[in-house]
């Protein structure tokens, strides 16, 4: 499928979403989010997929929303402001949800919907010149969309000092919160997640996704008789899984597992 604001490669079972909007900073209207939201519902669904890297083309990797698409929501009716604020509730739900686990590949500044994509990720890599802001408070506006994922990723007691003040934080500042999980300059940012998607693909396929979702929906829990149970019952259905046995038996036998990728 053609995509007019993204490019999308395939490659060894690793999918590459590229944000192409860079005369703009990469921010995003209606347009990128409807393709953003198609793209990940579609890779989510693609076995032949192992992981997915989320880049952007030019010097930031997401500026937020796009400035004439403000401009037209300006006039919208209530009704409208929902729904357009439900699309993006969407996109960002199809990069949290999508099975595989998504790295992001921070090649520069990330201001407001900018830091929602980098938060529904789930590993993030980042150049060392790159800035964050939530900058939603400086036009009278709050990150209401984006904030179950930016408090989730950047933590509640750093979440209330940068909603509020709206102010800037280095790509050092985010690694030290915990936002950002790798920092390098920038001639080394490819070679990093490389690194990152090769310790990906070298793990059970079912089992990776299986991580992820274990994550979602442990996070938070009470350790109750519940949860006990659960966590008990998945990784006994994952021992009986064709790929459980496979990843003992070629432990045990000292040799490599058959999902590994041909190189």
């Amino acid at each position: 499928m053609q995509y007019d604001n993204l490019s999308v490669v395939f490659e060894r079972g690793i999918a590459t979403v590229t944000l192409n909007r860079p005369d703009v900073r990469n921010a995003f209207n209606e347009a990128m989010i409807a393709e953003v939201t198609s793209v990940f519902r579609a890779l989510n669904a693609r076995d032949d997929v192992r992981a997915v890297v989320l880049a952007a083309n030019g010097k930031a990797f997401c500026a937020g929303a796009d400035l004439n698409w403000m401009k037209k929501m300006a006039g919208y009716s209530d009704d409208e402001n929902r729904a357009d604020a439900m699309r993006l509730a969407d996109m960002l739900a199809s990069i949290y949800r999508c099975n595989k686990p998504v790295i992001a590949r921070v090649n520069g500044d990330a201001y407001a919907g900018g830091m929602g994509l980098i938060s529904a990720c789930d590993i993030v890599v980042a150049v060392d010149s790159a800035k964050f802001c939530l900058s939603e408070a400086r036009l009278g506006l709050i990150p209401a969309t984006i904030a179950p994922y930016v408090i989730r990723a950047l933590g509640e007691q750093a979440s209330r000092r940068y909603f509020a003040t709206a102010e800037r934080f280095s790509a050092a500042e985010a690694r030290s919160l915990g936002f950002v999980h790798e920092v390098c300059v920038a001639e080394a940012l490819d070679a990093k997640v490389d690194e990152i998607v090769g310790l990906l693909v070298a793990n059970g396929p079912m089992a990776t996704r299986a991580c992820k979702k274990l994550v979602q929906d442990v996070a938070g829990l009470p350790i109750d008789a519940d949860l006990r149970a659960e966590t008990a019952r998945r990784i006994a259905d994952i021992r009986a899984s064709d790929e459980g046995r496979e990843g003992v038996q070629s432990f045990l036998q000292k040799r490599k597992p058959a999902w590994l990728l041909e190189s």
